[in-house]
C-alpha cells in the first residue's frame, strides 16, 4: 500500500526526506516526495531522461533492488522564490572498488522543488558524475565586469 504523502513545509525538508529515502532504499517514501503531475523528470548519472511517475518509480526500484545507496550531500547552493526552489548539490557517494577499498565518488545534482497545496514536492532530479575531483567547498564566482 502506498505511503500517505507527508506535507513538507520547505524544500529543505523535502530534500532531507529524499536523501533519507535513498539511504533506506524506501521506494514508497521516495515516490511520496514527487509532485503529482506527470511532467516530473529524473535523470540518473549516465542515463536517459525519465518522465512521469511510472518510469521514475521503475528506475528507483532497479537502483534499490541492489540495496541502499549511501549518499551524503556535502555542498548546497540554493535559489528560492515563492513557488519554486532550485538546489544544486555536490553529493558524496561511498562505494567499494574491485580491490575492496572504499572510494568516494562525487555527483553533481540539481533538484527542483515546487510548492503545491500539499507541501513542497520534487519536480526534477538531475544527477551526473563530477568530472575529475568535484569542488567540495564554496567558492565565490569570479567577477566578470
Amino acid at each position: 500500500m502506498p505511503r500517505k504523502k507527508q506535507v513538507h513545509t520547505s524544500a529543505e525538508e523535502t530534500e532531507m526526506a529524499f536523501y533519507d529515502a535513498i539511504n533506506r532504499a524506501d521506494i514508497d517514501a521516495m515516490m511520496a516526495l514527487w509532485a503529482e503531475e506527470e511532467e516530473i523528470v529524473c535523470i540518473h548519472p549516465g542515463a536517459s531522461r525519465l518522465i512521469g511517475h511510472a518510469a521514475i518509480r521503475a528506475s528507483w526500484e532497479a537502483i534499490f533492488a541492489r540495496g541502499s545507496v549511501h549518499i551524503r550531500p556535502i555542498l548546497l547552493h540554493a535559489t528560492h522564490n515563492v513557488m519554486t526552489s532550485m538546489h544544486n548539490i555536490v553529493e558524496e557517494v561511498q562505494r567499494n572498488n574491485t580491490l575492496s577499498e572504499q572510494q568516494d565518488v562525487h555527483i553533481l545534482t540539481t533538484n527542483i522543488y515546487v510548492k503545491t497545496a500539499k507541501g513542497w514536492r520534487i519536480a526534477l532530479h538531475h544527477a551526473s558524475i563530477a568530472p575529475g575531483k568535484a569542488q567540495t567547498e564554496e567558492k565565490a564566482a569570479p567577477v566578470l565586469h
